[in-house]
């Protein structure tokens, strides 16, 4: 059932789009899709997990609102982030014919949301692009923004495209048949967020993780839009990370230099969000020692990532020149040189640039047990 639908709008002049949040809002998917598009034809794009669940409401909603709509489905997992699976996507709209109109929806999470925007954004140079997350990494963090991508052998996220959607549906109650570490492992953006956008937040979080980790709806609905305002704010201000020295939308990496290396090394064995809470404790650990941050902070940042029961210790076996190696791939990096986002405060985020060094190896060896 449909309520408390609420609306956050990312003002990007004639690329603006509003995202919906509620809940009941996937079976309002159709005609919500119907107010900003006028196309006849659909692409669902989800995995067979998600399929599983919602595939079927999805259909049927578009196909309500005068949608002919056809789903392709894709494995679940950071493998099918790639060009090959890209590739089986544009067969399908080819044998459908689908045009330049037609959008391509995005039912899932952040590997569902990426894959199927970087095809939205590079079939026939662009087609219309919905995102409909069903993730708490998704909502919080990847089904805002336009930012499209696959992997590349040599790095996460190298291949890709800014292509921002038309309109996002986050439907809260997909949240329910999420796996607990599935769950749990999204909060690590809404922490990042926090960090980022200063105290407030962190309070609120502070406050309310028993009621987010019981998955309580009112608490779920307020963290997502929460995360949508601010991450709203961040791509209207600096929509493509434009910005030079100034850190501008870069400030939604912290945490994820060091993050997407214990990503790609653990080979699947961690998910996003928990290389993510790894990363931002190697980047906390640099702000206090090269930006001056508060050690009360970190300490703050570190024991709300314990209540959240997201790891602030790696159990995994990482060898630190791996990660240095993995690091060196990071699309930030300039001139040879590794560039974090770090905190000199709540809210109040710079660049570090660096080569391998030892205050940063000694801050991944604090995580990973070296």
């Amino acid at each position: 059932m449909q309520c408390n639908n609420a609306i956050v709008t990312v003002d990007l002049g004639p690329r603006s789009y509003d995202i919906h949040v509620g809940a009941g809002l996937l079976d309002a998917l159709g005609p919500t899709i119907r107010s900003v598009c006028d196309a006849d034809q659909i692409t669902i794009v989800t995995d067979k997990n998600v399929a599983a669940h919602y595939s079927k409401r999805a259909v049927e909603s578009v196909e309500t609102a005068g949608f002919s709509a056809k789903t392709i489905t894709i494995p679940p997992g950071e493998s099918s982030k790639s060009l090959a699976m890209a590739q089986r996507i544009y067969d399908g709209l080819a044998e459908r014919r689908r045009g330049r109109r037609d959008p391509i929806v995005a039912l899932g999470g952040g590997v569902v949301g990426d894959l199927a925007g970087f095809v939205a954004a590079t079939w026939m140079r662009g087609v219309p692009f919905v995102q409909c997350p069903t993730t708490t990494e998704s909502m919080i963090d990847a089904g805002v923004g336009g930012k499209t991508a696959v992997n590349h052998e040599s790095g996460k996220n190298l291949i890709g495209a800014f292509h921002q959607p038309i309109v996002v549906v986050m439907d809260i109650e997909t949240a329910r048949t999420l796996e607990d570490r599935d769950f749990r492992a999204g909060l690590a953006e809404s922490v990042k967020h926090a960090l980022i956008s200063g105290d407030d937040f962190l309070q609120w979080h502070e406050a309310n993780a028993t009621r987010i980790l019981g998955r309580d709806p009112s608490a779920l609905s307020e963290l997502v839009l929460r995360n949508c305002r601010i991450k709203a704010d961040v791509v209207q201000a600096d929509e493509r990370e434009s910005t030079a020295d100034e850190v501008g939308r870069a400030v939604l990496n912290f945490g994820h230099t060091a993050g997407h290396a214990f990503e790609t090394l653990s080979q699947g064995e961690l998910r996003h969000g928990e290389a993510v809470s790894l990363g931002m404790v190697v980047a906390l650990a640099l702000s206090v020692s090269e930006m001056g941050l508060a050690a009360d902070v970190r300490r703050r940042a570190e024991l709300l990532l314990e209540a959240l029961q997201l790891p602030i210790r790696s159990t995994a076996d990482f060898d630190i020149d791996d990660v240095f190696r993995a690091m060196s791939q990071d699309k930030k990096n300039v001139a040879n040189q590794l560039r974090f986002v770090l905190l000199k405060g709540l809210g109040d985020a710079a660049w570090y640039r660096t080569g391998v060094c030892r205050v940063v190896a000694s801050a991944i060896a604090d995580v990973i047990g070296r």
